[in-house]
Parts: C-alpha cells; sequence; structure tokens
C-alpha cells in the first residue's frame, strides 16, 4: 500500500510541482464546480499509477490542480465507489495520495436521498456526524504506521470550526444551509422505502452511496474533514414515483452554485 501511495504521489508531484493546501472531492453532478477554479493542470485518473478509473455518468474522472479563493487546490472531479467494485482501500486510495501531496484539510461533497421529513430537494445539508455500520471500513486488515493509528479516534469525523465557518457563509449569503446525520450504504441499489423508513428511525437525515469511506481514511491521517450533502432525492415520501439517477444528476446540478459558493468562501478563508 505504501509502495503504491509514493508511487501515485510522486507521479503527480512531477506534474503540478507546488503541495496542494486543500483536496477537494466532488460528488454526483457536481462535476462544473471546477470551472470556479483557475486550472494549472488536469491529470486523468487512468495516467496516474495505481490509480482506479471513474465508471459513473456524472462523474468525469480527472484531477485537477489550480487555485481557488487564493489557494493551491487539488480536486477530484469523480470519486470511487464501493459498488463499482472497488474494494474500500482502493476506493480511499486518492484520499491518501493528496495527503501525501500536501493537504491539511479535505472537502467533499455528495448527493444523498433526504430522510428527515423538513428537507426539500436542492437543499443543502452540512454533515455532522455519520453511520458507518453499512458500509466495509476501509482500515480493515494490517495498520500503515505511517498513515495512522490501529485505532483512530472518530469523536469530531467532521471539524466544527469548519462547520462553524460554512454556516456564516451561508448566513451572509441567504442560504436555508440544513445539518445533519448522513448514512453510508453500499449500494448500487435506491433503497426500498422499508430501508428508508429504518434510516431515518436509526438517526440519519440524508443517506448516500459514498464519503464515509473517505472520511474514515481522512480521520485516520490526522486530516480535518468537511462535507455537504446535496439532497437529491427524498425517500421519506407519500408518492409512488420512481428515483432515477438522471433525477439525481439534475438536482444536483441546480444546486451547484450555492456549494460552489460554500466551498470557494471556506477555501479563502483556510
Amino acid at each position: 500500500m505504501m509502495q503504491k501511495i509514493t508511487e501515485a504521489t510522486a507521479f503527480i508531484k512531477n506534474i503540478i510541482g507546488e503541495s496542494p493546501l486543500v483536496g477537494i472531492v466532488l460528488g454526483s453532478g457536481l462535476g462544473s464546480f471546477t470551472k470556479e477554479i483557475k486550472i494549472e493542470k488536469e491529470i486523468a485518473y487512468g495516467d496516474i499509477p495505481h490509480f482506479p478509473v471513474s465508471t459513473v455518468e456524472g462523474h468525469s474522472g480527472k484531477l485537477i490542480y489550480g487555485e481557488m479563493g487564493g489557494k493551491k487546490v487539488i480536486a477530484m472531479a469523480g470519486r470511487f465507489h464501493y459498488y463499482e467494485g472497488y474494494t474500500p482501500q482502493e476506493v480511499v486510495f486518492p484520499i491518501r495520495v493528496m495527503k501525501f501531496l500536501g493537504i491539511q484539510t479535505l472537502l467533499l461533497s455528495n448527493a444523498a436521498g433526504g430522510t428527515n421529513k423538513d428537507f426539500k430537494v436542492g437543499d443543502l445539508m452540512i454533515i455532522t456526524d455519520h453511520i458507518s455500520q453499512f458500509t466495509p471500513n476501509p482500515l480493515v486488515g494490517k495498520n500503515e504506521k505511517e498513515l495512522g493509528t490501529r485505532f483512530p479516534d472518530m469523536t469530531e469525523p467532521y471539524r466544527k470550526d469548519l462547520i462553524q465557518k460554512a454556516k456564516a457563509i451561508g448566513v451572509k449569503a441567504g442560504y436555508d444551509l440544513k445539518q445533519g446525520v448522513y448514512i453510508g450504504v453500499t449500494g448500487p441499489t435506491f433503497e426500498t422505502k422499508a430501508e428508508y423508513r429504518m434510516v431515518h428511525t436509526l438517526g440519519a437525515d440524508a443517506v448516500g452511496m459514498s464519503t464515509v469511506q473517505e472520511v474514515i481514511a481522512a480521520v485516520h491521517m490526522g486530516l480535518p474533514v468537511f462535507a455537504i450533502s446535496v439532497i437529491t432525492d427524498l425517500g421519506i415520501r407519500e408518492d409512488e414515483n420512481v428515483i432515477t439517477h438522471e433525477e439525481v444528476l439534475q438536482a444536483a446540478k441546480e444546486a451547484e452554485p450555492k456549494l460552489t459558493h460554500i466551498f470557494k468562501e471556506l477555501v479563502a478563508q483556510l
């Protein structure tokens, strides 16, 4: 694992030169965010040693390096998911590489199904905590001491100071930002109505197929994390409408300007 991380890191460093301050992961339908980055380099995942390749529509599959908010950032335009057939270790591989590239903060976004009855499609939910028992833990197996401790504490996986900064940005912009707990599942199926009710009963406000494994890996390495969900569909509902991936992408696209503003302002304050 460490050899693969070292080789991937060296390849990327040779292209971008200096170290980025912030790492960003973009969820389904949120790739246009990269237009706000003053792009200096783009690297296709397929060119990077040991990197997986995105297979999902709405994930372009490239690493973007440049400047945003006066800071050097590196963004993943497309992430990897357990349901694509990748191991948990492969899913979090890019997070580990970004840490070794020098990032000091990790910003994550995702598309999620709302299980809080007060939510509506298009809402942005700041993730304050998560439930991880429904996805395989990426730290299972031999612990690499160079990455972190054998038993990392997960009391505060999402940094409170970053949450407070994001909330202040939202208030100033007039956004009605939600907060809540995210639960990670394997996918790729959307949940049944009974599963949505279960998720709600367990205390989660949103459910999705990503993020949790990435956050565990980041916390393991001591990286401060901020994450936000775009509520792209509602699981707790009365109608019989079918949820489609196309609708998820469209909802994410419509919410993207708000997400972009929050991330851009947050990066500027780091």
